[in-house]
């Protein structure tokens, strides 16, 4: 991390999160930020779901929900972006206050709820794109007549503008949305995306973003609908409901956790959903640094994404995991990132 990156986020944990994070989107668009693209290198380069990418470090979702920053961002570390969530029409979320950070657990806890300008202003600045490969996580509204549709609804207007969509029906913050992770109620939904995803010119992978609050019987019952549905790949996981461990005094706001708490629970949910299928994972929760992606792709994971690291370690936090990712592939003789996944999955079963 830079000096110049250093003293911004010092000041950035003086003032209130969300307008912290409204800033930061700035800096980033103003030009604050690094510039030489994505880290590559033969190791590195991975085939994710038939796209490929220079590195499996990815951006999740969440962190550019408005898709305003997709230049700033396309100068980064990061092997691939997914913007978003995005939803049919505008969504104004939950009342602020909505995120805290949680600095004496290097997490956050957010219950933002979907807040987003809509699918069409998003899907404006997706035509404009900047090269890379760049994903959108599909949400629904909250007072919608029909959550299922919506899903669909947004990946037939911004698909043309994608590399690939994730389904998100995991986030804790939007009532009831969770319950659409249910065998019966998912399969309903899955067909529905696909349905609209086949009539795209060219349609994309399609993603599933889970929770890493489910059972083992839930873990399966996603398996095995996820198989069924033709689905590209399985994102786990999103935030979690419980606070196990966690001291910071914010740890009681009501929202969904992320960042360091959540690695080990993410990581045990990953690796048995690598056990169920042989669909891509994509691992998510808690990845800070460049031993906890590589235990992630161990794990079972042929990506990686990350976000609350990035408000204690700066959007370069993406480049030097990348370039450790690198150097721990190479120091345990793996060509590839395909080579290294899987080979740590009985460590987490």
């Amino acid at each position: 991390m830079s000096t110049l990156e250093r003293i911004g986020l010092a000041a950035l944990h003086r003032i209130d999160p969300e307008t912290g994070h409204g800033l930061a989107l700035k800096a980033l668009r103003a030009g604050f930020g690094p510039k030489g693209g994505p880290v590559t290198s033969a190791r590195l380069k991975t085939r994710l779901a038939g796209i490929d990418l220079p590195n499996p470090v990815g951006l999740a979702a969440g962190f550019d929900k408005n898709a305003v920053a997709l230049d700033a961002l396309a100068r980064t570390g990061f092997g691939f972006v997914e913007v978003g969530a995005a939803t049919p029409r505008p969504q104004e979320g939950n009342p602020r206050p909505r995120l805290w950070r949680l600095a004496a657990d290097r997490a956050a806890i957010n219950r933002f709820g979907f807040n987003n300008e809509g699918m069409e202003p998003i899907a404006a600045r997706l035509a404009r794109r900047p090269a890379g490969v760049i994903g959108l996580n599909l949400g629904a509204n909250k007072d919608s007549a029909d959550r299922a549709a919506d899903f669909a609804t947004v990946l037939s207007r911004c698909g043309p503008h994608l590399d690939f969509a994730t389904v998100n029906v995991s986030s804790p913050n939007t009532e009831k949305l969770r319950d659409l992770q249910g065998r019966a109620a998912l399969s309903a939904l899955l067909n529905g995306v696909m349905a609209a995803n086949a009539g795209l010119a060219r349609p994309l992978p399609v993603f599933l973003k889970i929770a890493p609050d489910l059972s083992e019987a839930e873990i399966e019952d996603v398996a095995r609908v996820a198989g069924e549905t033709g689905l590209s790949a399985i994102v786990a996981t999103n935030t979690t409901l419980s606070r196990a461990g966690l001291t910071d005094p914010q740890r009681d706001n009501m929202g969904g956790m992320s960042g360091q708490p959540l690695f080990e629970r993410s990581t045990r949910v990953l690796a048995r959903l690598s056990s169920l299928t042989d669909l891509p994972l994509i691992g998510v929760g808690g990845v800070g640094s460049a031993e906890q992606a590589y235990a992630k792709i161990r794990a079972g994971a042929s990506a990686v994404q990350l976000y609350t690291a990035l408000v204690y370690g700066g959007v370069s936090l993406a480049g030097d995991i990348a370039r450790g990712l690198d150097a721990l592939l190479e120091r345990d003789g793996f060509a590839s990132v395909a080579e290294a996944v899987g080979t740590g999955r009985a460590d987490w079963l």
